[in-house]
């Protein structure tokens, strides 16, 4: 494990070194130890896979009976059984190998990256890459994707509980522990599956995959688990109690049957048949591709969906808590204010270009130098001007905003830099903002990193919210601090005034604050800055004291321009729209006015007024409140809990590593995918690949569109089974004639549950879909609406065909030309009926007839296959068939379409009543 070398030693053991391995080293090392990742369980072959759709209960009952039927010398039918059977086998294995391949897609959309250092360049790949003797960059919120021996760390602490049970996490570093240390006390090394809870670090990669710690622990750690969803434990016990209802009218039926003289033999047959056309046993299958499907579309909409049970939890949701930062708003911050020695500076420029001044009044204080073009800048070589920082002096005309803007740039972990003329940043936008800002008056950070090397650091924390820098230069090692104006105002005994550092008095630090609560009324992001000479042996936490103030800086990060229309949706959808924010309740506040999430008499909280609510108290105003502001991340796990005792169905965003609780606990926990940790993303339910709450709606959007798919095409096969059974049952009991026989059921199972569903799920979402409530939880699977409308539709269908029964008898018609009347009139009714399920309530025409190609395909090929079993001759004797006249098309037709007519008055009538 290397923990008993030192980090040079492991370095040359590895044959790497700290400026990484070259990409044809780790292509070959990749090919000699395997991809980073632990051995799944063997996977179900193509073969096993079609096979197990052989072994229901039902299909082994009508193996039996085909081979009772060869027996019996009924060579044709015991054919047509077999080979229906085979079809029903296929068309559930393409389902279930979908289902499959859109899960192996999810799989390989939510595999982990890691940042490390290959061809001397820092780069993100996948984490199943990665190879011993990689370099890998560890920060705070990373999960380690190997096992790795330490050679750098600031401050660096892991949380291993997944490994030991600890729950505190362990103190990092890079000393060398005897050849005896037990596994967990081995501090200089970082095991796969752990998380980094606080600091950075940089190690070497040691172990992969079934080599690492984990790997011996074989099958511990999960992506996306195959797991039955919800929907489909209500499917099972829907498919049960319809089940078990049609056994009992089967056996009665096939009893009275036999009684009446139909052979025992027969009368099994055809109540096996009809079992299985009545029992939606592949609609299991089906739901599962559907839910894939939807999901897959949801990645188009920038919505990874971890699990696909959450599909249906999107569907219910009633509220959504998100960040505002680079959620609500672009995350592409620009420093727009400076206040300094008692003066508030107007910041010129736009985006990340360093090209700007800073203004009192109308006159600059900063010099702006134009930026060299002789040195190309690319993120290989450091940013530099035609004259570098390297001068003793100020660069800025004005002593205090230089003190502020270098404040900045050395507590800073973001990068400025230029790739064919387009200026961008590395890192945290906030960050970069900063960076920015200081380049404008000539400050370019790497160069000034050059003079002021970092000795140590206090990284930022959620609920410290500040940050602190050791760096030593020529004068002496200092520190540098940002945060939260309040953190670093209470820090500060001084203030920097007139180029000396003097007593921060109360009229002063008010000053101050009115000043933060004027840039915040203009929706800017304030952050203060301070520094402060320290000893050369002073620990970086105890800096953070009796500092200097230097300033403070105002942002703006503008509010993406399509969130206020999705919130408005959200309103219109019956979803409440809460903003959580570690920003300024000023800011807040004028923000979610801006964008419509403050309506009159709601109410905006602190996290210090959140502290100081009992939970009885704080459950009793929680529904009046849009905007929480200067909360920690344990404050939302609490207005998570509130919510959901009042019965919300809670989505709650995050990106942090101590946000992981809150979206564990929330109905539908949503990680940030660019500034997202991997902890935060392993916590939540769903990703948003571009951190803008417009996908939440989108993909609020595309779940409830997949569970109203789900209910359609599940309506529309209860039409076909309630229809069929009740054809059947009458026939036999009024007429003792079976109006179809039992090939014939089989087929119209077969052809009708195939691919009219499959269309349907891919139906697109209704204009109406997001102005309807959110559904209730706790609905069930298909609603009294669709039942009565499935049974109605079934019993039309079923009066139509024994008013052709009728009819036939009494002129006369022989029974295989009857049997063919009512087979293809069954069929053709259900393909009407397949475009009544487009939509619950919207009619075909509002929809557009061809706005759904797959349905047209569908239906057409089903239409086809009809006509080959009545017009093909091998299939004329497979299904005892006649041919059909142009006279027997035209009234087949007209009756088949009164179950589109039927549902289109409905709706209309519907329509009326509702206005």
């Amino acid at each position: 494990m290397y923990y008993d070398e030192t980090a040079d030693a492991v370095l040359k053991a590895l044959n790497t070194s700290e400026a990484g391995l070259s990409s044809e080293e780790a292509e070959n090392r990749l090919e000699k130890y395997g991809k980073n990742e632990l051995k799944e369980e063997e996977k179900t072959s193509v073969v096993k896979l079609f096979l197990s759709q052989f072994k229901s209960f039902l299909i082994v009952i009508l193996v039996v009976a085909a081979l009772v039927s060869a027996a019996l010398g009924e060579l044709i039918d015991a054919f047509v059984i077999m080979f229906t059977v085979f079809l029903a086998g296929v068309l559930g294995f393409v389902q279930e190998y979908r289902a499959e391949e859109s899960i192996k897609l999810l799989k390989s959309l939510t595999s982990p990256e890691a940042l490390v250092v290959r061809d001397k360049k820092e780069v993100k790949i996948p984490s199943a890459l990665l190879v011993p003797g990689d370099i890998l960059l560890l920060q705070t919120g990373d999960r380690i994707p190997a096992d790795a021996r330490l050679l750098e760390v600031l401050s660096l602490k892991i949380d291993e509980s997944s490994l030991t049970g600890e729950s505190a996490p362990v103190g990092k570093s890079t000393d060398v522990f005897p050849l005896e240390t037990p596994e967990p006390d081995r501090k200089n090394i970082a095991y796969t599956g752990t998380a980094v809870a606080y600091g950075r670090g940089k190690a070497v990669i040691t172990a992969t995959g079934m080599n690492s710690a984990f790997g011996k622990l074989a099958g511990l750690l999960g992506e996306i688990e195959r797991e039955r969803t919800p929907l489909q434990e209500k499917l099972d016990q829907f498919g049960r109690w319809l089940g078990i209802a049609t056994l009992v009218v089967v056996a009665f039926v096939a009893v009275l049957g036999v009684l009446q003289g139909f052979s025992p033999f027969e009368m099994f047959l055809w109540g096996v048949a009809l079992a299985v056309a009545a029992i939606p046993e592949a609609l299991p299958a089906v739901v599962t591709v559907g839910l894939a499907l939807g999901v897959r579309r949801m990645v188009k909409r920038h919505a990874l969906v971890r699990k696909l049970p959450s599909v249906e939890t999107l569907g219910s949701t009633n509220i959504i808590c998100t960040d505002k930062t680079g959620t609500l708003t672009q995350n592409k911050m620009t420093v727009e204010k400076v206040y300094v020695n008692r003066a508030v500076l107007n910041v010129t420029g736009r985006g990340y270009e360093p090209v700007g001044d800073f203004f009192r009044g109308d006159e600059p204080v900063s010099k702006d130098e134009p930026v060299s073009k002789d040195e190309p800048v690319s993120k290989d070589e450091p940013v530099s001007k035609d004259e570098p920082v390297s001068k003793d002096e100020p660069v800025s005309k004005d002593a205090h905003l230089h003190k502020l803007l270098v404040a900045g740039a050395l507590c800073n972990d973001a990068g400025l830099i230029q790739e064919e003329e387009v200026w961008d940043i590395t890192g945290d936008p906030t960050e970069g903002a900063l960076v920015v800002a200081a380049a404008k008056a000539g400050i370019w950070k790497i160069a000034l990193e050059e003079k002021h090397r970092r000795t140590g650091e206090v990284p930022f924390s959620s609920e410290r919210k500040m940050m602190t820098t050791l760096n030593n230069s020529k004068d002496g090692l200092y520190a540098y601090s940002k945060g939260a104006p309040e953190v670093i105002l209470a820090s500060c005994t001084k203030i920097f005034l007139g180029e000396h550092e003097e007593q921060l008095t109360p009229e002063i630090r008010q000053e101050i604050l009115d000043t933060l609560h004027e840039m915040a009324n203009q929706t800017l992001r304030v952050m203060g800055f301070a520094y402060r000479k320290v000893a050369e042996n002073i620990l970086p936490e105890e800096a953070e004291k009796e500092m200097v103030f230097a300033g403070l800086m105002g942002m703006r990060d503008p509010p993406r321009e399509e969130v206020k229309v999705a919130i408005a949706t959200c309103a219109d959808a019956g979803i409440r729209t809460v903003m959580i924010t570690g920003d300024h309740k000023i800011t807040a506040f004028a923000i979610a006015r801006e964008l419509g999430i403050f309506r009159e008499g709601d109410l905006v909280l602190t996290g210090i007024e959140l502290d100081a609510l009992d939970d009885r108290k704080f459950e009793e105003i929680v529904e009046k409140i849009s905007v929480y502001a200067r909360v920690y991340p344990e404050h939302k796990l609490k207005v998570v809990e509130a919510l959901k005792k009042k019965g919300y169905v809670v989505a709650m965003t995050g990106d942090g590593v101590n946000d992981a609780p809150a979206l564990k606990a929330a109905d539908m926990g949503i990680a940030m995918g660019i500034t997202g940790t991997d902890v935060s993303k392993e916590a939540s339910s769903m990703i948003l690949t571009d951190d803008n709450f417009a996908s939440i709606v989108s993909a609020v959007e595309e779940g409830r569109n997949i569970l109203k798919n789900i209910k359609n095409f599940i309506a529309y096969g209860l039409t076909c089974h309630i229809g069929v059974v009740l054809i059947v049952l009458v026939g036999v009991l009024a007429w003792q004639i079976l109006p179809v026989i039992a090939v014939q059921i089989l087929w119209i199972n077969l052809i009708t549950d195939g691919l009219p569903p499959m269309a349907l799920s891919l139906e697109a979402p209704d204009k109406g879909l997001m102005k309807q409530k959110p559904r209730k939880s706790t609905e069930g699977l298909v609603s009294k609406r669709m039942i009565i409308a499935s049974l109605g539709l079934g019993s039309l269908i079923a009066i139509q065909s024994l008013g052709v029964l009728y009819w036939s008898l009494n002129n006369g018609v022989s029974l295989p030309k009857i049997q063919t009347l009512i087979f293809t009139l069954v069929v053709i009714s259900l393909m009407f009926n397949a475009f009544n399920w487009r939509s619950d309530r919207n009619s075909i025409f509002s929809l557009g007839i061809f706005t759904n190609r797959s349905l047209i395909y569908a239906v057409l090929s089903t239409v086809l296959l009809q006509l080959a079993a009545i017009y093909v001759p091998i299939m004329q004797t497979a299904f005892r068939t006649v041919p059909l006249s142009f006279s027997d098309w035209a009234m087949i037709i007209p009756l088949a379409s009164t179950t589109l007519i039927a549902m289109e008055i409905t709706k209309y009538l519907e329509k009326r009543i509702h206005r």
